[in-house]
């Protein structure tokens, strides 16, 4: 076998293995659950505004965008992932995690929505050094 074959070969392997990782974890809801409860602590370690001014945060699976700041108003769609980015914060309604902050975010749907704070892996809110919106 040529060495190029060889790269070739362990990179196509090293692809392979990582399709069939991210696979197994969509597949196994009940390692998303331990990860999830586990998660927060873990996923705020790893939360930090990037230098494209963005915050790159862990959230909860499922986590609702509103159109406003608000329960209240409508819903835009989901968060199905379990670690995105969010644009923005402002002050919206009181939720969960004991504060009013909401953060602006492109849904997995495609629509721009506000996501409470309570489901964002932050260690405090809002996040430092992104910006209010």
């Amino acid at each position: 076998m040529s060495a190029r074959m060889s790269t070739r070969s362990k990179f196509t392997l090293a692809l392979a293995a990582t399709a069939l990782t991210a696979g197994l974890t969509a597949a196994v809801p009940a390692a998303a659950t331990t990860a999830t409860a586990a998660g927060p602590a873990t996923a705020a370690a790893d939360c930090s505004v990037h230098s494209d001014g963005k915050l790159w945060c862990g959230n909860r699976v499922g986590a609702k965008g509103y159109v406003d700041r608000s329960y209240g108003s409508g819903i835009r769609g989901p968060l199905n992932s379990s670690y995105s980015w969010f644009q923005c914060w402002g002050h919206g309604d009181r939720h969960g995690g004991g504060n009013d902050i909401w953060y602006w975010t492109l849904l997995d749907n495609g629509q721009w929505g506000n996501v409470p704070a309570v489901d964002v892996y932050t260690s405090v809110d809002p996040a430092p050094h992104l910006q209010e919106c």
